[in-house]
């Protein structure tokens, strides 16, 4: 029976351990807190600054824990909290930072010089698609060797290409010239 593979994978007692993502590494509590002096905050305690010993002894009379909230602070600022709970609050807040911060998507469409019209009208008809999604699009026109004289001729096909997606967005930046692309901008309209 000891050689059986399966009961060797977790031994007794030791259970398998949860992702961290170093949250609780990023504070100092209770004993691993250094300086002389704190600044309490919280709801359950009378705000201000107090030895750490203080600090240490009134955390310990509520059976809470004192947590470094701002470390780089003069002198530092913790609160009483029940660490556990703290964690808690702090990943569910990142959660929800991140559940509303939006992901822009940027798509290029890629114009020559002397793009004709079918080809115009397929890359109009993908860029509706695009701004109609919600997606940011970037279109340039791409002059290979000589055809950067026709400098002007970019600029015109860019511009008419913003004028005909003018109800689905709204242009961002006007023509640039970086190296061989002329560039332009175009973000979605808000609904």
């Amino acid at each position: 029976m000891a050689n059986n593979p399966i009961q060797n994978k977790n031994p007794k007692g030791v259970r398998p351990q949860k992702k961290d993502d170093g949250l609780k590494d990023a504070y100092r509590i209770n004993d691993r807190i250094f300086a002389k002096e704190v600044r309490l905050v919280g709801d359950n305690v009378e705000q201000g600054i107090y030895s750490i010993r203080d600090a240490r002894a009134i955390a310990e009379e509520q059976e809470l824990d004192l947590v470094e909230i701002s470390p780089n602070a003069a002198p530092p600022v913790c609160r009483i909290i029940d660490f556990q709970k703290f964690i808690y609050q702090q990943k569910k807040r990142q959660k929800e930072q991140k559940a509303k911060s939006t992901k822009v998507v940027v798509k290029e469409i890629r114009f020559g010089p002397q793009t004709d019209d079918h080809d115009y009208n397929f890359k109009l008809k993908h860029a509706m698609e695009f701004l109609k999604e919600g997606a940011k699009v970037k279109a340039y026109v791409f002059f290979k060797g000589r055809s950067i004289l026709f400098k002007e001729q970019g600029e015109v096909l860019l511009l008419r290409f913003v004028n005909d997606l003018e109800e689905y967005g709204k242009i961002e930046q006007m023509p640039q010239l970086e190296g061989k692309r002329m560039i332009i901008m175009i973000t979605p309209k808000k609904k």
